[in-house]
């Protein structure tokens, strides 16, 4: 049951559960790609000098209660809060059937049979009521027969909507602007971008959309929305406020989010006022960038296995595939130049009709300017490897010398050129190459492998382990 209150609030109750009267002044919300976000909302009200009881009804379903801040913007100093409380015993069927239990009831069966009488007991499948507690008749009722139950009034302790409920004691009579402030689960925010690959393949546009997700259980009316891009623990409500001396940039052409530093992340404003309705998924446009420039890259690993004593000398399969990758630069020469939220880039392509194909997807993490971006797109069609160990010898206790045998054949009317990576291990040296490789660290090399049109190139290496 709920706590009753002593009395002398509930003398001066009557005057403050008109919470419905709150008007509204400005609504902003921080939203986070972690699930959460942090709402502050600003209102007016009536306050009388002395104990006041403020009730909140709507706010998230999902509010953090123990973030929950209230204070007057028109007199702080004269305002405080001696109590906050979170109430969220929602009403639904089954606690309503509960409160109930030897209580009287009316039931309407399908066929317009009315029963009253006290609620016994109930479980899934049926209902129990007594005419009269001590003599009955006594009547069990199937509850998928039922059209209607009566319930005299909402029983005491539950309510409708989640609510916050305030104790304030209040030196200055009269409207205050008051500021409410809570991290709420439930909301969530992610980049979603759109390459258009051109038709010499050496550049794409780029679209970048946010896509924010509000199941937090309240809508956000004509509310100011920022969001958040970084790997955040948590945020306090402190950090989110304007600072001095920091750069603001536009995103770029066609951009409606202003983009600056914030502590160890980006902030993205929208540059005007949105609504976020409960179970609603929105877009808004991010950025556009025209002309990007890519390279399209062939990258054939035939090793599955990454540990030396699983490599197909023991006659282990290999890969066959050769990997499709689209290479840019985020910098500014590049027709970029911007930091770039986490998300997945969806990458098409136009046919000969003019109509857009999909050709893959990947997803890109926070990804500041002037860093690389490589999106995997797929595996080459055209293109297939076939890699194996032509020679195992065991030259002493702790060294091995192996040879290998790495084909790669082009099926496509043009050249390609394609990276070959390949694993070593422990104390590693190559003895013999067919192609020049690059050490790209401590234990793994890089082939760069020319492969003519309807052709087949082969590439031999022996490299001798310690271990």
């Amino acid at each position: 049951m709920k706590k009753a209150w002593p009395l002398f609030l509930c003398l001066i109750i009557s005057a403050c559960l008109k919470a419905q009267e709150m008007e509204k002044k400005e609504m902003s919300i921080t939203v986070y790609n972690h699930n959460f976000a942090l709402v502050r909302d600003v209102r007016t009200i009536e306050l009388k000098e002395g104990l006041n009881v403020i009730k909140c009804f709507d706010i998230a379903a999902q509010i953090e209660p123990a973030s929950v801040s209230f204070k007057s913007l028109t007199a702080p100093d004269k305002c405080a809060v001696l109590e906050q409380n979170f109430e969220y015993d929602i009403v639904n069927t089954e606690k309503l059937l509960k409160k109930y239990i030897d209580r009287k009831i009316k039931i309407i069966t399908k066929d317009n049979n009315p029963y009253s009488g006290y609620l016994s007991s109930y479980d899934r499948d049926h209902l129990v009521i007594a005419e009269n507690i001590g003599n009955g008749p006594v009547y069990m009722i199937t509850r998928e027969n039922i059209r209607n139950i009566e319930f005299p009034q909402l029983p005491e302790g539950l309510i409708t909507k989640p609510t916050l409920v305030w104790n304030i004691s209040n030196e200055k009579a009269g409207k205050h602007l008051v500021e409410l402030g809570y991290i709420t689960q439930g909301i969530n925010w992610q980049a979603d971008y759109v390459a258009i690959v051109f038709e010499d393949e050496k550049n794409i546009s780029l679209n970048g959309w946010v896509t924010v997700d509000n199941r937090s259980g309240v809508a956000f009316e004509n509310a100011e929305l920022k969001l958040m891009a970084g790997d955040v623990k948590r945020i306090t409500e402190q950090l989110v406020q304007k600072r001095d001396g920091m750069e603001v940039r536009a995103m770029a052409a066609g951009a409606q989010f202003e983009e600056k530093d914030f502590f160890e992340y980006h902030l993205y404003t929208l540059g005007r006022k949105t609504s976020l309705q409960n179970n609603q998924t929105k877009q808004i446009g991010l950025f556009s960038a025209t002309k990007v420039g890519v390279e399209k890259i062939y990258i054939y690993e035939g090793a599955i296995y990454r540990w030396y004593y699983y490599d197909n000398w023991q006659k282990l399969q290999y890969n066959k595939n050769v990997a499709v990758k689209m290479e840019m630069k985020n910098t500014q020469k590049n027709g970029l130049g911007i930091p770039l939220p986490k998300g997945k880039v969806r990458v098409y392509k136009a046919d000969t009709d003019a109509t857009l194909q999909f050709i893959g997807e990947d997803l890109i993490d926070h990804t500041p300017k002037d860093e690389k971006i490589v999106l995997s797109i797929g595996n080459a069609f055209d293109i297939k490897g076939e890699r194996k160990i032509t020679e195992h010898k065991k030259i002493a206790a702790n060294i091995y010398r192996d040879s290998y045998e790495i084909k790669l054949r082009n099926h496509k009317k043009e050249p390609v050129s394609v990276k070959v990576i390949e694993k070593q291990f422990g104390d590693w040296t190559v003895l013999q190459s067919s192609h020049p490789y690059e050490k790209k660290d401590s234990e793994t090399i890089e082939f760069n492998v020319q492969v003519a049109q309807n052709g087949e190139t082969t590439l031999t290496y022996t490299s001798e382990y310690r271990f």
